[in-house]
């Protein structure tokens, strides 16, 4: 019987916010231009209230930020904003310890063991975000990314000097499980053939959830850690180190079995983040190793031999 893929590839699917770096990726955006962060947040918070108060039943958090980040853009307090800035403000971002390296050395503990190279084993990295595309891409960690979701903007077109107007994607913390279903169909490396809605059997996926990896730092994640836990996959809270309120908000992940494992926002070598991860790959590739020999066996008689009185 034929299958459309292997299934020889393991997926580390990262939230991007204080997963990989400490705070929130918007932050150079207004220390380029002098917004108070506290403050521009306390309106987005206020929004809520203003949209219902004006008729709308359904209120979309996500939205509303970036409603607002163009409103900036139109009275001019981010002046001249444009996708362009955008990718540039990424270069700023500090990474937690141990980035960007540790995704190289993810990839290559599967590549350069033959055990796994043999059964075409390969490690791919993925960034799922409610913040900017376009800032991710931007950053440290982009060349070692095999793809990103995240929420986009398209400029005006009759300016000479064009600057974000519109809203083109949306990813909010329930929607992230769509990307995850992408990445799991294959839907992201085929989207002309394979439709995120389609009927697909797990062995056709891409991806299956087993050989899928998902990281993050706290509740807003739950729908993902859902959805990749019962579906047989690994799920991993992080913390920022010497933050207590982000250490209890993840121990209680884990105490409820939202996660399978805990620990600092430290990537750097033969930290325990660090050594769960790879321990954990390793462990997934193992797995592919023994369900292929298996399967090898089982397709493959025994050859004919002598028999001895």
């Amino acid at each position: 019987m034929k299958t459309v893929f292997t299934q020889t590839i393991i997926a580390v699917v990262w939230d991007f916010d204080k997963t990989l770096i400490p705070g929130y990726m918007q932050r150079p955006l207004f220390e380029k231009y002098g917004v108070d962060e506290q403050k521009f947040w306390g309106e987005v918070n206020q929004l809520e209230a203003y949209y219902r108060e004006n008729g709308c039943e359904q209120v979309s958090g996500e939205m509303a930020y970036l409603n607002h980040i163009l409103d900036y853009a139109r009275k001019e307090y981010f002046k001249g904003l444009n996708n362009q800035l955008l990718s540039e403000l990424g270069k700023e971002l500090e990474f937690y310890p141990g980035l960007p390296d540790f995704f190289n050395e993810l990839k290559q503990s599967i590549s350069e063991n033959e055990r796994f190279s043999h059964h075409e084993i390969s490690l791919e990295h993925y960034v799922v975000s409610t913040g900017f595309t376009r800032t991710i891409r931007g950053s440290a960690i982009a060349e070692y990314l095999d793809g990103v979701w995240g929420c986009e903007f398209i400029e005006s077109q009759n300016s000479d000097n064009p600057i974000i107007d519109q809203i083109t994607y949306v990813l909010d913390n329930t929607t992230k499980t769509r990307a995850v279903f992408e990445i799991n169909k294959g839907v992201n490396k085929h989207p002309d053939e394979i439709n995120v809605n389609a009927t697909i059997k797990k062995e056709d996926r891409r991806i299956p959830f087993q050989n899928i990896i998902y990281i993050a730092d706290g509740p807003s994640d739950v729908p993902v850690f859902s959805v990749v836990k019962i579906n047989g996959g690994r799920t991993y809270g992080v913390y920022n180190p010497g933050h207590e309120k982000e250490f209890q908000q993840v121990k209680r992940l884990q105490k409820d079995g939202r996660i399978d494992g805990m620990g600092p926002a430290d990537y750097s070598k033969n930290s325990s983040t660090w050594m769960w991860l790879r321990d954990e790959v390793t462990e997934i590739a193992e797995r592919i190793v023994r369900d292929r020999e298996q399967a090898l066996g089982d397709k493959v008689g025994k050859a004919p031999r002598h028999i001895n009185d």
